[in-house]
């Protein structure tokens, strides 16, 4: 065995994965979960733990995958993750774990994210649950939001020993892993129900269809409801827009409605009474992950699919595998390019998308070089869809109907980093309603840090 070379990962044939909803990757059997395992090297100082944003002891979990130990290797994981089989298959590994494997340096790093996911599968595939709910302790906490930050949080918080209860907008708990992230590289059934069942096995509750601002506040929470603190865990749903001329035409989609419709009411499916509509040529906007997803979504939906994106691949934010998993797939990049307006027919439906080239100058803000429009460069993209997926803020309902709940200029909540604390006394958030939009795993590094605070302000710590 060469141990430079990763054990390869089965994955569905693209020409039939780009006409289907089923999962993408099949990952590791047992045989191929020991052998990745044994390319460990079991560094004294574990960088790949320093990089993981909930703290994996992943020396030790691999060590017990490479001796055949799958339930040690569960328990192992379960002392930081609640949500390993969500966190294997859609963890940005390359930029965090895997990014630091000292295996990497002279080949290819250990596929961390892939026996993570072998591990959460295993266990759910054996019914082993490896969480035990801690002794109660008499507390109550309200988590406002049910993604991954608040998931994380309550499964925390229950191991310590809290009464918690999640209030969910939606009529499903999961938050973004049901509405934004789709089927085929998150199933919902297969994957995201049953780790939610997990933490629900914690003695956690869900109350769904309850909007925390509308339906009932935070203040009344914590002054009527007996609550002795609250998590806000309420992600960035509020999508962003160019303000070009033409958005507002029919046929315009945010990302996050389209994916909704498809991922939450499941509107591809025959039997769905969700109303999707998908013209024969989409142009989705936007380079990041929830970008490749919404191309992808539409190809499968049957449209010859665009991505068009004003700086060059390099600089594309998307999760290099989503990245070759699309072009795989048949999604077109028309990379250096630059919506200016959408052009609509007679009924102010999409009929064109006129762009204008562009070039990339000296480096802006953020270290990558800031795209220039190329005079003259303009010509128009023939489309009948166009969804915009250029980023999120959170939406401002929950914080406007809170008192002495500030915000910064962005409308994010503005909480310490290193517990979660924000201006209202018993108030705790973290993830994107804190950040802005960002990933998965460091939500739930969020929801850890604020369970951690949480703890201690009631325990008086």
């Amino acid at each position: 065995m060469d141990l430079t070379k990763r054990v390869p990962v089965r994955e569905q044939d693209p020409r039939a994965r780009a006409t289907n909803f089923d999962e993408v990757c099949l990952g590791y059997d047992e045989e191929e979960a020991v052998a990745e395992a044994s390319r460990c090297l079991n560094c004294r100082n574990p960088l790949c733990q320093q990089g993981c944003p909930v703290s994996i002891n992943i020396p030790a979990f691999i060590r017990q995958i490479r001796e055949g130990n799958f339930e040690a290797a569960a328990d192992v994981i379960a002392q930081a993750s609640a949500l390993p089989a969500i966190c294997g298959r859609v963890c940005p590994q390359e930029t965090q774990c895997e990014g630091k494997c000292i295996r990497g340096i002279k080949g290819e790093p250990v596929s961390i994210g892939k026996l993570e996911r072998f591990v959460a599968d295993w266990a759910r595939n054996n019914d082993y649950q490896a969480a035990k709910a801690g002794e109660p302790n008499g507390k109550k906490v309200a988590i406002v939001g049910s993604g991954p930050a608040g998931l994380t949080c309550a499964g925390d918080l229950a191991l310590m020993g809290y009464q918690v209860t999640v209030f969910e907008a939606f009529h499903q708990p999961g938050g973004v892993l049901v509405y934004g992230i789709p089927e085929f590289r998150l199933p919902k059934d297969a994957v995201v129900k049953p780790e939610i069942e997990k933490i629900r096995k914690l003695g956690v509750r869900f109350e769904t269809n309850v909007i925390v601002g509308r339906s009932i506040t935070i203040d009344e929470l914590l002054d009527e409801q007996g609550y002795d603190a609250v998590f806000i865990g309420t992600g960035a749903g509020l999508p962003k827009f160019m303000n070009i001329p033409g958005e507002i035409a029919n046929g315009v989609y945010s990302a996050n409605e389209f994916l909704t419709r498809n991922n939450l009411m499941k509107a591809y499916r025959q039997d769905s009474d969700t109303p999707i509509r998908c013209g024969k040529k989409v142009v989705v906007v936007g380079g990041g992950n929830v970008a490749m997803d919404a191309a992808r979504t539409a190809l499968r939906l049957g449209a010859e699919t665009h991505i068009v994106y004003r700086r060059s691949e390099a600089e594309l934010p998307a999760r290099r595998e989503e990245v070759h998993h699309a072009r795989e797939e048949g999604v077109i990049f028309d990379l250096l390019q630059n919506p200016i307006e959408i052009l609509t027919d007679e009924n102010d439906w999409v009929r064109g998308m006129k762009v204008i080239k562009m070039e990339l100058g000296e480096p802006d803000a953020s270290g990558r070089r800031r795209p220039v429009e190329v005079p003259g460069s303009e010509y128009v993209i023939d489309c009948d869809t166009v969804i915009m997926s250029l980023g999120t803020s959170p939406n401002p309902m929950l914080t406007s109907t809170t008192q002495g709940l500030e915000v910064n200029s962005h409308g994010c909540i503005i909480a310490r980093e290193e517990n979660g604390e924000t201006t209202r006394k018993g108030v705790f958030a973290g993830g994107d309603a804190v950040s802005g939009a960002a990933t998965v795993i460091l939500a739930m590094g969020a929801g850890k840090t604020a369970a951690r605070g949480i703890d201690e302000y009631l325990s008086g710590k």
